[in-house]
């Protein structure tokens, strides 16, 4: 039988075996209580790690690009979601002049207690357009996918590649960083956004300054009520609260749907990068990474190609960030330090570089890890410290670099062969 016959078959069962595994088998751990509502959350968020990866994979193992500022674009869609989830969180704090409550984290900006004159404290205009989640998604999706698409286009006319495309990268990183920690910016500077309560999934009615919200909102439809008034001539929606159009992300329900929700996002990019890497896009970006120089000769433009790749990686981690965000109720300038961003390097290189499903399994398999051993464990004869942990990491990714140049995947693969290879010997 044709090993690639053999091979496509079994990674069609693996997948299809994932996700049963996934969306049937986990549910009924859950609901059987045989793991926790916080175990289930933190697969979530590794999860969102992995869909982080796969960006990483398409542009570093496909097309030979190594972008050290994964992280910088993660937090950008993390931070879009967190400032939808800081309008709706926190206590009902003051209302600037133009009617906006301040969230509870920008008091780090504007240091009043709740209930003083705001003065001059003004919700930033840039916050406004994340009230709304469905505006929140797509400005989450197009911020990162548009600054990686700014950056590839410069960078990428100027051919500027290899280890200086890296180092360009880690300085954004690092320059990011710095941006995002200052107060003057208002995005809550090291602190970060907090005080997430609710995800609000329509748009709410409720006002924080009643006595002129009947005539915004009849100013804001055109002098339009129609079906908007009760009998009374009130608006019903004003009776509304936040906590009322919204989903409490404490509640144990919201957090499961949280995981199924980052579950799909997770192999529907799987799907799409595959798509793309079995193309003849896909093809084309092989060559870059193989031979650049000969496919210019053919007539080929490779810096578009490589803006593409970049921006679908950007994209996807953006993806990421928004779905990281509720999970971790905190998003922080930390998120996005240069180090986190060598952390995805890790991953994919565990994994297995240029594999796709090494992506996700390096991500899953190394948080996991670091999960089980940063905690104290006292062995028989060893005492487990939790410092131990980078040494541990360290040496990982030494050995694989040595010893497994494809990865888990890559040794997976050869025990599966092995295994095939022997039932086949028994069996004639």
């Amino acid at each position: 039988m044709n090993p690639q016959f053999d091979k496509l078959v079994g990674s069609k069962r693996a997948f299809f075996a994932l996700l049963l595994f996934t969306f049937v088998v986990m549910p009924v751990m859950y609901s059987a209580e045989m793991i926790t509502v916080g175990q289930i959350n933190m697969i979530g968020r590794y999860m969102c790690f992995a869909i982080l990866a796969l960006g990483l994979d398409l542009l570093w193992g496909y097309v030979g690009i190594l972008s050290l500022c994964q992280f910088t674009f993660f937090c950008l869609g993390g931070y879009a979601m967190g400032m939808h989830l800081a309008h709706h969180g926190g206590p009902e704090g003051i209302i600037d002049g133009n009617g906006w409550k301040i969230p509870a984290c920008l008091f780090v900006v504007y240091p009043y207690d709740v209930g003083e004159s705001s003065g001059d404290a003004l919700v930033p205009g840039f916050w406004k357009p994340f009230w709304n989640l469905p505006l929140t998604v797509a400005l989450g999706l197009l911020i990162p996918g548009l600054a990686s698409f700014v950056l590839g286009y410069f960078v990428f006319r100027s051919r500027v590649r290899g280890v200086y495309f890296a180092i360009l990268t880690q300085a954004i990183a690092v320059a990011s960083w710095l941006v995002f920690c200052r107060n003057d910016v208002k995005l809550c500077g090291t602190n970060g956004l907090v005080r997430f309560d609710v995800i609000a999934p329509a748009e709410s009615l409720t006002t924080f300054n009643p006595v002129d919200a009947k005539d915004k909102w009849i100013e804001s439809h055109e002098g339009s009520l129609d079906q908007d008034l009760n009998k009374d001539g009130k608006l019903d929606q004003l009776d509304y609260s936040i906590a009322d159009v919204g989903f409490s992300l404490s509640s144990d329900e919201v957090r499961f749907g949280l995981y199924l929700i980052t579950a799909a996002c997770l192999f529907g990019a799987f799907l799409l990068c595959r798509w793309v890497v079995n193309s003849r896009l896909g093809r084309v970006l092989l060559a870059i990474r193989d031979d650049e120089s000969t496919l210019c000769f053919f007539g080929y433009k490779p810096y578009v190609y490589k803006i593409f790749a970049f921006s679908l990686a950007g994209i996807l981690a953006g993806l990421a960030g928004m779905l990281y965000v509720p999970q971790m109720q905190i998003i922080t300038p930390s998120n996005m330090e240069a180090y986190r961003s060598l952390l995805v390097v890790v991953w994919v290189a565990v994994g297995g570089r240029g594999t796709l499903a090494g992506a996700v399994l390096g991500a899953l398999v190394v948080n996991l890890l670091y999960n089980y051993f940063t905690s104290q464990h006292d062995f028989y004869f060893f005492s487990w410290n939790p410092d131990y942990w980078q040494i541990l990491l360290g040496l990982m990714f030494v050995l694989v670099v040595l010893y497994l140049p494809n990865g888990l995947i890559g040794l997976l693969d050869k025990v599966r062969g092995s295994i095939g290879l022997l039932l086949r010997r028994n069996s004639s």
